[in-house]
């Protein structure tokens, strides 16, 4: 029997929230994601947090990166630094989705965030133990190399360097730079390896046939980045989703980000408006960060 997987991106697909649906649908045990994200040996600086939570009435699974980052003085706290878009929610201060785009967003929100980030940042002091000034971004070459000397199965590092490298062209192309020299600040970068890495180590547990998924809503309006207003979606995803069918949406705000946008473009091999031909045995539910007035901000993955 073929084992079929369906992304049901009805409000968007974020990496983290393909891996917390991926978790919810099969019942996957952090212990094992982190025990598989040990072998990139940067465990050291993040922490991993999985939490249940409620979206417009649907029981979902969060998962989170909390940066194991000094706090500086100056209130610049790494965690959020590039979260420009969950203007609804800072309460989790690391929502950390997004990412990578790494270089613009940085630091937009930290005004208004500083009440919220302590929140979850005490207790991850002991990973403070090497100064991370020397590497402000790693660059698209630094991930691949990360990667490839990592002790994840080919199979894993084969699925996240495809994934890296949709999103590093894309970023290359939009910044008219050269692909091994994008790069990916910090935060956004230990944020993309975890969802990228987590993404694959799942897949590739559940031994899946055929991914299919559904049209990608990119959400509407504007968001804010440090060179000013951007249209949704960003441009990096907007590249990436070429040959993706795109579903309009009246929602505001980015539903869809450019690792989510990546996750589809290089898993799905067909896209279906409905729940294709399958018996499903399994569902699972991650949650965005954003909370929406009348939509649920989750991605449904159905497995049968």
């Amino acid at each position: 029997m073929e084992k079929r997987l369906y992304l049901d991106c009805f409000s968007g697909i974020s990496g983290d929230m393909t891996i917390a649906a991926l978790m919810d649908t099969a019942g996957i045990q952090l212990e094992f994601l982190e025990g598989e994200l040990s072998k990139l040996h940067l465990e050291d600086e993040y922490q991993l947090k999985l939490s249940r939570v409620n979206k417009n009435g649907i029981s979902s699974l969060k998962f989170d990166v909390i940066y194991g980052e000094h706090h500086h003085e100056d209130g610049h706290h790494h965690e959020h630094g590039h979260h420009h878009h969950h203007d609804e929610e800072h309460t989790h201060g690391h929502g950390h989705t997004h990412h990578h785009h790494d270089h613009e967003h940085t630091h937009t929100h930290d005004h208004h965030d500083h009440k919220q980030t302590h929140d979850h940042s005490h207790g991850h002091h002991h990973n403070h133990t090497h100064d991370h000034g020397h590497h402000h971004h790693r660059t698209y070459k630094d991930i691949v190399a990360l990667i490839e000397s990592s002790d994840l199965d080919q199979s894993v590092k084969e699925l996240a360097l495809k994934i890296f490298k949709v999103i590093g062209e894309a970023e290359a192309k939009i910044h008219g730079m050269d692909l091994e020299t994008v790069h990916f600040h910090e935060v956004g970068a230990i944020d993309s390896i975890v969802d990228i890495v987590g993404t694959a180590i799942l897949v590739d547990k559940l031994a899946i046939n055929k991914v299919i998924s559904s049209p990608v809503p990119v959400g509407s309006g504007r968001i804010k980045i440090d060179h000013g207003l951007y249209p949704v979606p960003a441009p990096a995803t907007l590249e990436i989703l070429k040959d993706v069918p795109l579903k309009s949406t009246n929602i505001k705000g980015e539903l869809t980000t450019p690792t989510g946008a990546a996750i589809v473009k290089v898993l799905a091999e067909e896209f279906s408006d409905s729940i294709p031909d399958m018996t499903v045995k399994q569902i699972g539910y991650g949650a965005g960060t954003k909370t929406f007035k009348d939509n649920p901000n989750v991605l449904r993955i159905i497995l049968g």
